[in-house]
């Protein structure tokens, strides 16, 4: 009798064990089917951001549209002048988040090329040797140095009390076309990278880098050149300032261009491209396709050479032309990242490949010595 009922307890519990573990398992299960999955949830978050742009843009427009016609315009400039240099920069951190996307669907680890981790920038590491991290991203404020002149004319603004549309055009006025920090605001980006080069060539005393440095340092003359139109006689800007701001700009648009090709993607000189037979690391649709990158170098030339007009501070009353070539050339930036970043990409895999085999070999001779060894 006490084996029986030894025997009945022992069922009942493993009865129940598995009863509770095919509860466990359904419930499981009914937890994974009532959780979304990660892609439909970060769809439905950018649905909810742009059904609330939408919503902004709307009740904005119709309060604008309830004014006058003069008032509507003068608003408009207005909201323009103060506002779309923060529309730049949201839309160069979406178009970074659209790269990253693409990385990670591409299996490009971006996190190795980048060195993201959490020492890269503290008090220590940050004097230590530059990473490529750190030349990618000054190479970007390069492509937003207008955005940064068009940002701090409106905080000039805000501070001074002045409106826009009228302190552009006074000729003493601290926030006006005329003002000393245009020009030093535009090319701080530029001595940034330039020093960032002179400090690669202190640590690798490689010669490529003082090139670098020389392609960065054409860009100070075209913007000081322009900014002088506004502190010389008209005769002198016609006969003798404006020649020289022409032909530097011409020179920084023809240097920048040959290193994008040559350096940063490594396409010598128009002599690879066209041997591009299969696709590459991005996607099968575009890399490796020969018309991609004729696209590729031909709008860069062309959007290299109209950046200059944006550097350029007597262009900039022509507000909506220069806006647009913001745009462009954060397009340019956009696509330039891509093969910038492919070409690193290519250059880690292949040291990474050299090592391997020197290993192999280094192993293949010490297993030969052995062998000899024990044949002696």
């Amino acid at each position: 009798m006490l084996g029986d009922e030894v025997g009945n307890d022992v069922e009942e519990d493993f009865l129940q064990t598995e009863a509770n573990g095919v509860k466990n398992s359904s419930t499981t299960m009914s937890t994974v089917d009532i959780m979304p999955s990660p892609v439909l949830l970060w769809r439905f978050k950018v649905l909810l951001f742009f059904i609330w742009g939408f919503i902004c843009c709307k009740v904005g427009w119709d309060s604008v549209m309830r004014m006058s016609a003069d008032l509507r315009d003068l608003f408009l400039y207005e909201a323009f002048l103060y506002y779309n240099p923060l529309l730049l920069v949201t839309m160069m951190v979406w178009l970074w988040g659209v790269n990253l996307w693409v990385f990670a669907q591409s299996n490009v680890n971006y996190v190795k090329i980048f060195d993201l981790d959490q020492d890269h920038l503290t008090h220590r590491e940050v004097w230590k040797a530059i990473s490529f991290s750190d030349f990618f991203l000054a190479d970007i404020l390069t492509s937003m140095a207008k955005v940064f002149s068009d940002l701090e004319r409106s905080v000039c603004r805000m501070v001074h009390r002045q409106v826009a549309t009228i302190a552009w055009f006074e000729a003493d006025s601290v926030c006006g076309s005329h003002s000393v920090a245009i020009p030093l605001v535009l090319v701080l980006p530029y001595l940034f990278r330039l020093f960032q080069c002179l400090r690669q060539y202190k640590d690798t005393r490689e010669k490529t880098a003082l090139f670098n440095a020389l392609k960065y340092s054409t860009a100070v003359p075209v913007i000081f050149l322009s900014a002088l139109k506004y502190h010389v006689l008209p005769g002198s800007w016609t006969n003798f300032y404006r020649p020289l701001w022409l032909l530097s700009s011409v020179l920084n648009s023809l240097y920048s261009f040959y290193w994008d090709i040559t350096r940063d993607w490594d396409l010598s000189c128009f002599t690879r491209i066209f041997k591009f037979n299969r696709p590459h690391l991005c996607s099968y649709l575009f890399h490796g396709r020969r018309w991609v990158y004729v696209w590729v170098i031909g709008s860069n030339l062309i959007l290299r050479c109209t950046w200059t007009y944006k550097l350029s501070a007597h262009l900039r009353h022509n507000y909506l032309t220069v806006f647009a070539i913001t745009v462009l050339e954060m397009l340019r930036r956009f696509q330039w990242a891509f093969f910038r970043v492919e070409n690193e990409w290519n250059k880690m895999n292949s040291k990474s490949n050299i090592q391997l085999s020197e290993k192999d070999n280094t192993n293949e001779e010490a297993q030969s010595l052995i062998s000899n060894d024990h044949n002696v």
